[in-house]
C-alpha cells in the first residue's frame, strides 16, 4: 500500500471510465476544486447513503466551486444501475484494477466486524485548483460523511 496522502502533497493523476462510458481525467478538474472520494461498493447499504448524501449537496457543492467524483473497484455497467437506482446527480467513476485506490492508499488492510481484510478504504481528499491535496481524510463513516465535510471545509 501507497503512504497515506496528506495536505500539501501532489494528488495522484488518473484517468477513469465513468458511469456514462466517458473518460474522466483529474487533469480536466485543473482551475477546479475537486472532491475525490473512495467507497467500496455501489449498491451496498452505506456506499448509498454516501452517494445520495454527495447527491443531495452536489447544487451546494458546485455553487462553492466543487466538483464531487467518486471512484470505486466496480464496473461501469454496475456503476450506471447504481446512478438509475438512487437517482445519482455525481460523477462515478471505475477503477476495476484498484491503481487509482492504491495511488490513494484508499486500499489495503482494514478492520471490517473485527476481522483484518484486505479492501477498500473509505477515504475523501479535497483537490485545489492546482492539484495539491487540501484535505485528506481515511477511514471516514458513510453516515454523516458529507456533512462534516462541508463543515471541515467551512460550507455550513
Amino acid at each position: 500500500m501507497s503512504e497515506r496522502l496528506q495536505a500539501g502533497d501532489q494528488a495522484p493523476e488518473f484517468t477513469l471510465t465513468s458511469d456514462t462510458g466517458e473518460s474522466v481525467s483529474l487533469a480536466d478538474q485543473r482551475g477546479k476544486k475537486t472532491i475525490v472520494y473512495f467507497y467500496p461498493a455501489a449498491m451496498t447499504p452505506g456506499c448509498t447513503k454516501e452517494a445520495c448524501d454527495f447527491s443531495d449537496s452536489i447544487d451546494r457543492l458546485q455553487r462553492e466551486g466543487f466538483t464531487v467524483l467518486g471512484i470505486s473497484p466496480d464496473k461501469p455497467e454496475k456503476l450506471a444501475k447504481f446512478r438509475e437506482r438512487d437517482g445519482l446527480t455525481i460523477t462515478l467513476l471505475s477503477d476495476p484494477d484498484r491503481e487509482v485506490l492504491k495511488a490513494y492508499a484508499a486500499f489495503g488492510e482494514k478492520k471490517l466486524y473485527g476481522k483484518i481484510v484486505e479492501g477498500v478504504i473509505r477515504s475523501t481528499f479535497v483537490v485545489g485548483e492546482t492539484g495539491l491535496i487540501e484535505l485528506a481524510q481515511y477511514n471516514v463513516k458513510a453516515t454523516g460523511h458529507v456533512a462534516k465535510l462541508r463543515k471541515d471545509l467551512k460550507l455550513d
